[in-house]
Parts: structure tokens; sequence; C-alpha cells
């Protein structure tokens, strides 16, 4: 499981005095808790494993925007600082689909739901994120349905 590997992580980098691999695991693991607590009165809990890429999924979104505005305002080195915890966010978040996989399960799925036009994106986004949800940047996924189907 993610979040077994995420926790003996921390332990490592404890070990290894690494502190900003550290910091960002523990950051990592506070998201998580507050996800956890979040749930408790939910009537539906997603599987582990989900719950931990959606909320490491939102974490390096997050990280991505706060770079772009670091850079925008001239703050190098705290571009730099987000950049190392995308890093380690990365890490522990399973193996990417690649471009050419994602146009390719993009054409599937316009196939099977008889997508033709943009009108359609909002079925293709949701069959797109029920199978490949924890492999895709939705972000980046976007962009290519909206191609597909121009």
């Amino acid at each position: 499981m993610i979040r077994d590997s995420i926790k003996s992580a921390q332990i490592t980098a404890m070990k290894a005095g690494d502190k900003p691999r550290l910091a960002a695991v523990r950051l990592i693991l506070a998201k998580l808790k507050d996800r956890d607590i979040e749930l408790r009165t939910a009537s539906q809990v997603p599987e582990d494993d989900v719950l931990v890429v959606e909320v490491l999924q939102k974490m390096a979104k997050q990280r991505r925007e706060s770079i772009s505005m670091y850079e925008q305002g001239g703050r190098l080195e705290l571009a730099d600082i987000e950049r190392a915890e995308i890093a380690v966010i990365e890490d522990f978040m399973p193996q990417q689909m690649s471009e050419a996989d994602t146009a390719a399960a993009i054409e599937a799925i316009k196939g099977e739901l008889g997508a033709s036009s943009v009108k359609d994106m909002g079925k293709v986004m949701a069959e797109l994120k029920a199978r490949h949800g924890s492999q895709l940047d939705m972000s980046k996924a976007s962009a290519l349905v909206k191609a597909a189907l121009a």
C-alpha cells in the first residue's frame, strides 16, 4: 500500500537526516490525516490507495501552481523548494500514462461513447477519470480530450 511506503519513507528520512525530504513526507502524511478526518462522516469511503493518490495529485497540482506564481514574482528560491516537494510527492504516485497512451485511451473511450463534438467532453472526461484517474494528470488530459473532440 502507498500509505505504508510513505510511512517507511518518513522513518528512512529521519534516520538519514534528510530534512527537506522528511518535511515533504510529513506534509503528505498531514494531508492524508486531514482527508481521513473529513471522511469519518462520509457514507462511502474510497479504497485507501485511491484516496492516497487523490491527495498526492492535489498536492502536486498545488505545488505546480505555486511554482508558476513564485517564478512570476521572482522568488526562485521558493520555486526550488516547491520543485523538491513535487519530486518527493511524485515518488509515491503510481506510474503516469504517457501522452501517446493517454491519446489512445481517449480515442477508445470516444469510440465507445460515440462522442463526436466538444459537447460530449464531459462524458469522455468522466469515463477517462473512472478508468485511468490515478494514472493521469486530468488537467493535461482535458486538453487532449478537447483536441480530440474538436
